[in-house]
């Protein structure tokens, strides 16, 4: 796995680097500004890229930016974003280019070593990787819509799984329950969203995420 990092706080981003090369990935580029980050990327190739959302000059949505126009040089990169807080604009603008190869994660999670790297392969795997909190936030931020309303409570527990990108073993095992039952789950909220199932993580955690920015911008 081919790394680039963009991250413009010299220590995390150096850190970041000790981190991956201790786990035999292959760091080939650091950079602390979008330019550099680009060039990086035409130059090396990267499977995968992780990019603060905030970078110079402004601090604002540079780092947003060069990932969209990196995937749009490299349509295969994988992208992971990390971000001091929730950004819900950016966050859900970024997600709108699709959620195939992409990870939104707060930058404390990288403190949590085993869930970073978790993040990491399955977003480089072609998935997607979501952090909790974000989600929470999303859902929280949400205008009450009367689809929504529609949800039982665990439907919403299995709707808040499937925005992180988790497969359905894995929301049966955090909700202790059988891969039945998170099926049937998954058919009701399609059905009560008005939403096509499929059975590709991406895409279903796409549906998602699109339908709760629709209910943001009306809101």
């Amino acid at each position: 796995m081919r790394i680039v990092i963009a991250e413009d706080d010299a220590l995390l981003r150096e850190g970041l680097a000790l981190l991956l090369r201790a786990e035999s990935l292959d760091v080939v580029a650091t950079t602390e500004d979008p330019d550099a980050f680009l060039d990086a990327v035409d130059a090396e190739k990267p499977d995968v890229a992780i990019v603060d959302v905030r970078m110079p000059p402004t601090h604002t949505d540079e780092g947003i930016t060069a990932a969209v126009e990196a995937r749009r040089r490299r349509p295969e990169l994988a992208v992971l974003v990390l971000s001091a807080y929730v950004e819900q604009a950016f966050a859900t603008d970024l997600l709108a280019q699709g959620s195939a190869r992409l990870g939104y994660l707060l930058k404390e999670r990288v403190g949590r070593v085993e869930e970073f790297l978790d993040a990491l392969h399955r977003v480089a795997r072609g998935g997607t990787a979501i952090d909790p909190e974000v989600v929470a936030q999303l859902l929280t931020r949400t205008r009450p819509d009367a689809r929504l309303q529609r949800l039982s409570p665990r439907e919403r527990d299995v709707l808040a799984l499937m925005a992180e990108g988790l497969g359905n073993g894995v929301i049966a095992e955090r909700l202790v329950v059988t891969d039945g039952a998170v099926h049937k789950h998954i058919r009701n909220i399609f059905a009560k969203l008005d939403l096509a199932p499929t059975d590709r993580t991406d895409r279903r955690v796409a549906a998602v995420l699109h339908y709760l920015e629709d209910a943001r911008r009306r809101a």
